[in-house]
């Protein structure tokens, strides 16, 4: 295949996130392999799209659904601050999605679209090679058991980061809801399954992310993780009250780790009014990275972008829309160096220091 990387002057990213695994397996298409090599209609990322905007690789999240029954989408249209928590997953349910979306994940390896990488050095390989870098990501582990039989199962599929939980609780903790303004402090820490999964990915060198998860939990993994903490796709709640950002005692536990944050690109993590509104300007989310680098230094802050499950801004559209970003760092004075660290290098280091 032709090299992802067709101008020597733009800057790879490798992103925190994104959901390109559900929208690929919500599509029921039967060869999804040749919609993601060839191009899609709608949709955040494929390949075509991928060599257009520099994106060099990521975290592919697999993520159970919603159950369908309840006749709800995954994030609210508008913002509330009586939100709900979203229902438990059963977790036959996860684990029919999961092993559906891991499928697609080899299924785009075998047909050279990608390669899943198992550490950073094959992430470094990977990029060298003009393929995309993906690591095989979990978001929302109902497909586990808290026997956690089912973890080293899929760690030896390649697992190498997971979110403990969406925004729903499950068997080992619970997330935070779409609720806007809101404090991540909603609920109950980890379960006892919860902070065994933690030593686990610990012990496995799974990197463990923090997005989606309540205050309280974040405080467990604190206390018990040795590795440091990150969180894949998250904001900062100084500027836009949701609960799904991190609160400047959060920022300041990440940074005494060593560890790092995504910059989340939908819009309702970005806006100071909380709403899903694509008419939102990329000098928003410049903001959220100088905020984010105030908190955390020059090595803690990356990209998380949320494609395929999110509304983007509308000046960054898709994959493709990665160099206006880019390019609105360097207009802000940003240095290359700072915005290489921002666009992969933070996310080499810290997979380099979590996953091996």
């Amino acid at each position: 295949m032709a090299p992802l990387m067709t101008d020597t002057d733009l800057i790879p990213v490798f992103d925190g996130h994104n959901d390109t695994l559900l929208r690929l397996y919500q599509s029921k298409e039967s060869n999804v392999e040749k919609l993601f090599i060839e191009g899609t209609p709608g949709g955040h990322i494929d390949l075509p799209r991928a060599r257009k905007g520099g994106f060099a690789g990521g975290m592919f999240a697999i993520f159970p659904p919603p159950v369908e029954k309840t006749k709800r989408s995954a994030v609210p249209p508008a913002p509330s601050d009586n939100e709900p928590l979203p229902p438990e997953l059963p977790q036959a349910e996860a684990i029919t999605s999961t092993i559906g979306m891991a499928s697609i994940l080899f299924r785009l390896e075998r047909a050279g679209a990608l390669t899943v990488c198992r550490s950073a050095g094959d992430v470094r390989n990977a990029m060298a090679k003009g393929s995309i870098a993906a690591i095989f990501h979990i978001e929302g582990v109902e497909a586990i058991d808290p026997d956690l039989a089912m973890l080293d199962v899929l760690h030896a599929a390649g697992l190498r980061s997971l979110g403990i939980v969406w925004s729903r609780p499950n068997a080992f903790g619970n997330g935070v809801p779409f609720r806007f303004p809101s404090s991540p402090d909603t609920g109950p820490g980890l379960t006892d399954a919860g902070k065994a999964l933690v030593k686990a990915c610990n012990k496995l060198r799974i990197m463990i992310d923090l997005s989606h998860l309540n205050e309280k939990g974040f405080r467990d993994v604190v206390d018990l993780s040795d590795a440091p903490l990150v969180a894949t796709h998250s904001n900062v709640h100084a500027i836009c009250g949701h609960s799904r950002n991190l609160t400047d005692w959060q920022l300041g536990a990440i940074r005494e780790s060593g560890g790092m944050v995504g910059l989340n690109f939908a819009t309702g993590f970005l806006r100071e009014d909380g709403r899903m509104n694509a008419d939102t300007s990329i000098d928003l989310m410049v903001r959220h990275i100088d905020s984010l680098l105030q908190a955390l230094g020059e090595d803690g802050v990356g990209l998380g972008s949320d494609f395929d499950g999110a509304m983007i801004p509308a000046p960054i559209g898709d994959v493709a829309g990665l160099p206006k970003l880019i390019d609105a760092l360097a207009a802000r004075g940003f240095g290359r160096s700072l915005i290489e660290k921002i666009a992969y290098r933070n996310w080499l280091s810290v997979l380099e220091r979590t996953i091996g």
